[in-house]
């Protein structure tokens, strides 16, 4: 009786945790996809050829939540690729296969993405010569562009040949045959060591921060990483992440605490520093549209927009 006393306290508990953050009259996937729609519309006013990657939550692709369901027209209209980590390798564990499963899966609604004509770019997690040519190979059969990171934290560029290398003028995301995923800078004490080692590589398309430390990159220093090594141009596109806020961004006020905006939720305990919105607040877009302007102003091609996937927190 006392056990089953504690373990009927224990779910209470959990259940009253989850209806912290639940709001049942909230449809939390479709104001994700609402947020994703009015960034694209913002963005498309400044410059109708700026390019939307969502980074993983596909599942909002489809408005019944189904892979085999109706597609959401408005946001599928609003994106033009799709960025997914973890497909192939690093889901568990770096360097470890995905689970089948969890690959299926993912594949189910990738694909119906890129049968809607969006490019699929996949992060996969591994370092060994094994691993990374697996992935390579499998991501190409489906007809995916990867990238292989050796390190979790996206710090280096690969010693591995890029591949699909090209001099092509790389003008829109369907012209990109691969891509560099470079967005912690703490490798490159200077601006310029960043702006050399990029230049100094052949990718297709380059995933960055807006800024080095709190320094922001200027439209003349992004327009040096539009060039290539062999001359050709390249894509670079800024992420940005908008269902976690960071400590670190210029937006962030040392007075900030859970609860206080009222929009601020719970660090991510994976990620010291980040923080669980409720990005439906009005307050919390007016501060990512201000970023994204940013963005927009020193001349990125398009934003890769991180934390999609924030609806499964408040689903609960």
């Amino acid at each position: 009786m006392r056990n089953s006393a504690l373990i009927a306290i224990f779910l209470t508990t959990i259940a009253l945790c989850n209806s912290c953050h639940k709001d049942k009259n909230i449809d939390y996937r479709q104001e994700m996809r609402n947020f994703v729609v009015a960034i694209s519309k913002k963005a498309k006013s400044q410059n109708p050829t700026f390019q939307i990657i969502p980074q993983n939550g596909v599942e909002i692709i489809c408005s019944d939540d189904s892979p085999d369901g109706q597609l959401a027209s408005e946001y599928i209209s609003a994106i033009d690729g799709q960025g997914q980590e973890d497909l192939f390798f690093g889901y568990s564990r770096d360097n470890k296969p995905t689970p089948q499963s969890t690959t299926d899966y993912l594949k189910s609604y990738l694909s119906r993405l890129r049968e809607a004509g969006k490019t699929i770019l996949t992060t996969d997690y591994c370092s060994s010569a094994e691993n990374i040519t697996s992935s390579q190979q499998k991501n190409q059969l489906s007809g995916f562009i990867s990238f292989q990171a050796t390190s979790r934290n996206l710090d280096i560029i690969p010693e591995t040949p890029i591949q699909n290398e090209n001099s092509d003028e790389i003008t829109n995301l369907g012209q990109a045959q691969n891509f560099l995923y470079l967005i912690n800078t703490e490798n490159f004490p200077t601006k310029r060591d960043f702006i050399e080692a990029v230049c100094a590589t052949n990718y297709d398309m380059v995933i960055m921060d807006l800024f080095h430390n709190d320094d922001e990159f200027s439209a003349d220093e992004i327009e040096q990483l539009h060039i290539k090594a062999n001359g050709g141009r390249r894509l670079v596109i800024a992420y940005m992440s908008i269902g976690e806020a960071e400590d670190y961004r210029y937006y962030w006020d040392k007075s900030w605490k859970r609860g206080n905006p009222s929009w601020l939720d719970k660090e991510n305990p994976n990620w010291k520093g980040n923080y669980k919105v409720k990005y439906w607040n009005s307050e919390w877009q007016a501060i990512i549209f201000d970023y994204l302007s940013r963005i927009t102003n020193a001349g990125f091609d398009g934003v890769y927009l991180d934390i999609i996937d924030a609806f499964e927190y408040y689903e609960g």
